[in-house]
């Protein structure tokens, strides 16, 4: 079973930074994208950035230049570092894997892959 736990969420005034972290159960990043997605209140689930199957990096592009996605193999974790936070960055925000699949497509079907429980950012002054 695969197992995803969060960290790192919090509250930051705008402008302000944070790092979240994914912690990953052992997986063959060769078969699993990984990545992270966000659910603003009342809003709809967004893809913020992944890493696929050969390593190459998706971010969105409301938040390009501003958030960067990276992974430890090694270790089994993930992270996002988030620069630059705007109040519309408040969401909670989920990381996710899928094998044989993109992050981008859970949006649609998630049960395509796993989550973790979430972690709540909060952007404001």
């Amino acid at each position: 079973q695969v197992r995803l736990v969060e960290s790192g969420g919090g509250s930051v005034q705008p402008g302000g930074s944070l790092r979240l972290s994914c912690e990953i159960s052992s997986i063959d990043y060769r078969r699993y994208s990984t990545g992270w997605l966000r659910q603003a209140p009342g809003k709809e689930r967004e893809g913020v950035a992944e890493i696929d199957t050969y390593g190459d990096i998706t971010v969105a592009h409301s938040v390009k230049g501003r958030f960067t996605i990276s992974r430890d193999n090694d270790n089994n974790s993930m992270y996002l570092q988030m620069n630059d936070l705007k109040p519309a960055a408040t969401a909670t925000y989920y990381c996710a894997a899928a094998p044989g699949s993109t992050i981008a497509a859970m949006l649609v079907r998630p049960e395509l892959g796993h989550w973790g429980q979430g972690t709540q950012v909060t952007v404001s002054s």
